[in-house]
């Protein structure tokens, strides 16, 4: 098991577009395995960007299973060069981000989202998924193009101090 450290704002891997993957080999499952621990490791994440460990690649890891706002579950999903295929029209709802550890914001994102990419497996992989999945595979996209939840929040009276969880 290995855990990684979690960047923070305002590492400049965070604000930079990650690279395509183009094939997964070795590097990238073990990648994603690193991924997954750290997720698993830190309370209350349900998902993790390559980018937010330093890594500059196009990859994600989201989990939302047992959390309460999720409808659609696909369990532990890992993508490699995801695009968004088809949104439906945006919702607005709180998010948090361990790459912003103190704060909170409203963000609006598609409450229905259709992603294709490349699962762990090698092959195509199409995802359907709505509420908080899409929310969550949403934020992830995001930090493989260069962005946080602030930079999608409409403004300061949208930003919140985090509450702490103990």
């Amino acid at each position: 098991m290995v855990v990684r450290s979690v960047l923070s704002i305002p590492a400049p891997v965070l604000g930079t577009r990650a690279a395509p993957v183009g094939r997964v080999g070795e590097q990238e499952i073990a990648l994603a395995r690193d991924l997954v621990d750290t997720m698993r490791a830190s309370p209350a994440c349900v998902g993790l960007a390559a980018p937010q460990i330093g890594v500059s690649l196009r990859a994600f890891v989201v989990d939302v299973t047992g959390h309460k706002k999720a409808r659609s579950c696909h369990g532990l999903v890992v993508m490699f060069d995801p695009e968004v295929m088809a949104a439906s029209d945006p919702e607005s709802a709180r998010e948090g981000c361990m790459s912003v550890p103190d704060l909170t914001g409203d963000v609006e994102r598609a409450a229905k989202v259709l992603l294709g990419g490349i699962g762990i497996d090698g092959r195509r992989l199409e995802l359907e998924a709505d509420a908080f999945e899409a929310r969550a595979l949403q934020h992830e996209i995001d930090h493989l193009d260069g962005l946080v939840f602030l930079d999608r929040v409409p403004g300061p009276a949208n930003v919140y101090p985090r509450k702490v969880y103990r």
